[in-house]
């Protein structure tokens, strides 16, 4: 089982990630600049792939364009219905010239090029086509990050299926660089405050317009620099820090108004699957409960394969 989580290591990889993270913004910048808005910024992540990260389908009147990080190949791909591709290569460089790359594979195909050029959620980080260091690209930490992801993205999935109210499907926000999956109690939220940096406040209050628990993936950060997983619950219910959580070694995160859980633990553990789901439910339940959410008309077994829900 060990085997099939693979090892992360954030300070190893820091670099690649965020140069990463910058060239998944310029695609989903491009995904956002042509797809009509969809409540809670849902038109706008990545989703896991058989190959890496693909927009999905953008719509382009009779047409549609769809962009995949292949990470099994070091390629960035682009294909329209109309049978037209053309592709990038992932490897040490720029984002200046990666921005580029994009500019100049979507003009071939047709397709508008105008997207917003200005990095979000990162902290001092220039204009992409002013982004002109080199930035060094290890493929073999990026598949290792994508493999995660593969399991996270299952674990995650069968979660949801335990769930018959509103519910984001599981998709990785390019922003914020996480994979994450959202229930949602069906009651408006209070406006909330914004002042996240990079992020419009727009955008922030439309995100949270409902009461919500929400678990999600990140690979690190330099203010948390491991893997982790994380659960939070908007507006966050009185004494939800103090709920009791699975597995033991979740904890608060004061700073973050989160659980925290690393991933080395999930991965080290006899059952990793078992010990995410363990905390997916786990955190969901203290926020639905906490908060009063009428969870006998939320909640459904968890799906099995080929099986019908009993109704």
């Amino acid at each position: 089982m060990v085997g099939s989580w693979p090892e992360l290591d954030w300070t190893a990889w820091r670099e690649t990630a965020i140069a990463l993270q910058l060239r998944t913004q310029i695609i989903g910048k491009v995904r956002l600049a042509l797809t009509p808005w969809l409540n809670h910024s849902w038109h706008v992540p990545l989703y896991v792939s058989a190959r890496g990260l693909t927009t999905s389908a953008i719509p382009l009147g009779d047409r549609i364009l769809e962009i995949e990080f292949d990470l099994l190949h070091d390629r960035l791909v682009f294909m329209t219905s109309d049978g037209r591709s053309r592709g990038i290569g992932l490897g040490p460089g720029s984002i200046a010239h990666f921005h580029q790359s994009v500019i100049t594979c979507l003009t071939e195909l047709d397709v508008p090029a105008q997207f917003d050029g200005v990095p979000s959620e990162m902290a001092d980080v220039p204009p992409f086509a002013e982004d002109t260091a080199e930035r060094p690209y290890d493929a073999d930490a990026v598949r290792s990050f994508w493999r995660a992801l593969i399991q996270v993205a299952r674990v995650f999935g069968e979660f949801r299926t335990g769930f018959l109210g509103k519910a984001s499907p599981v998709h990785f926000f390019w922003g914020s660089f996480d994979l994450a999956a959202t229930r949602f109690s069906g009651r408006a939220a209070p406006r909330h405050p914004g002042g996240f940096p990079g992020l419009p406040d727009a955008v922030t209050c439309e995100a949270y317009s409902h009461e919500e628990a929400s678990v999600g993936f990140w690979p690190g950060s330099d203010a948390y620099p491991h893997a982790a997983f994380y659960a939070y619950s908007y507006p966050s219910p009185a004494a939800y820090a103090q709920a009791r959580i699975e597995p033991a070694e979740a904890r608060w995160n004061a700073e973050l108004g989160e659980f925290l859980l690393d991933y080395a633990t999930v991965r080290a553990a006899a059952d990793p699957s078992a010990a995410l789901l363990a905390f997916c439910q786990s955190t969901y339940e203290a926020a639905a409960d906490l908060a009063a959410w009428d969870r006998d008309a939320l909640e459904c077994p968890l799906g099995r394969r080929r099986i019908p829900r009993i109704v």
